[in-house]
């Protein structure tokens, strides 16, 4: 799909207004490119990310996965609940793409999941849950691999090369973007500020679920409300789901 002078409706730091690709990709990139000179939330930044690329992409839902020190991967970003439980099943069967693109470092593609795979359980689960394709991109920097951005389309076929550039793109940035944090400068030093990351993803998996049961919302709707209540308080998102099970009284709530 030609995307070239694709407008859309997004909210970016003025609120809501209409953007070109071209302005969110440098709005995108410019929030990586902050990453270097300012203390950033991990989770809330590959966040954004998994939502940039669908409204950017050709994609339905993004999910992004990181390794812990032992090397295990953990979801620590989506842009919907499906995308979370089918990453989360790829974990928990041990195939998927997303799998195959951390261990290999290269790109893997399945453009139509009703076709043969080598991932039949997985290929299921995504009909299933309305998937069609899938996309999963290396987050990479020569041989290090961090983890996967993984992209999620509900018709069969491949990306245009043009998105592909887009995702591999978003990937490496935000490779580059979490090896540089704190002035990272060793593998040992990478990998305790990432299971910090992970760490922090578990916190704000059992808010989100706490606030979605409580309020009878939605995950997505849930997850949203923290990520607001972040914002408007300036600070971290884990810090605010800590808090929020500690209080029992989220203050999420005054946000809606």
């Amino acid at each position: 799909m030609g995307r070239a002078a694709l407008s859309i409706r997004w909210q970016g730091d003025a609120g809501y207004g209409m953007a070109t690709r071209e302005g969110i990709l440098a709005e995108t990139f410019l929030q990586l490119a902050d990453t270097i000179v300012d203390d950033f939330d991990v989770i809330e930044l590959l966040t954004m990310m998994s939502g940039r690329c669908v409204e950017l992409l050709d994609a339905a839902s993004a999910g992004i996965l990181l390794a812990d020190v032992r090397g295990i991967l953990s979801v620590v970003a989506a842009s919907s609940e499906e995308a979370t439980l089918l990453e989360l099943f790829q974990l928990q069967n041990e195939q998927g793409p997303c799998l195959d693109a951390f261990r290999s470092g290269q790109a893997v593609v399945h453009a139509n999941l009703a076709d043969e795979s080598r991932w039949p359980s997985f290929a299921r689960a995504a009909i299933e849950a309305g998937f069609r394709s899938v996309h999963a991109f290396p987050m990479r920097l020569r041989d290090t691999v961090l983890g996967t951005l993984n992209l999620f389309m509900t018709e069969a076929g491949m990306l245009s090369e043009a998105d592909v550039t887009v995702a591999q793109a978003f990937a490496d940035a935000a490779t580059i973007a979490l090896l540089q944090d704190r002035a990272i400068n060793n593998l040992q030093q990478l990998t305790a500020q990432l299971q910090d990351a992970l760490n922090s993803r578990v916190a704000i998996e059992q808010a989100k679920g706490t606030l979605a049961e409580r309020a009878g919302i939605g995950m997505d709707e849930a997850f949203e409300l923290l990520r607001a209540d972040a914002r408007g308080h300036n600070t971290k998102l884990a810090g605010i789901a800590v808090a929020w099970s500690l209080t029992r009284s989220p203050r999420a709530r005054s946000t809606r």
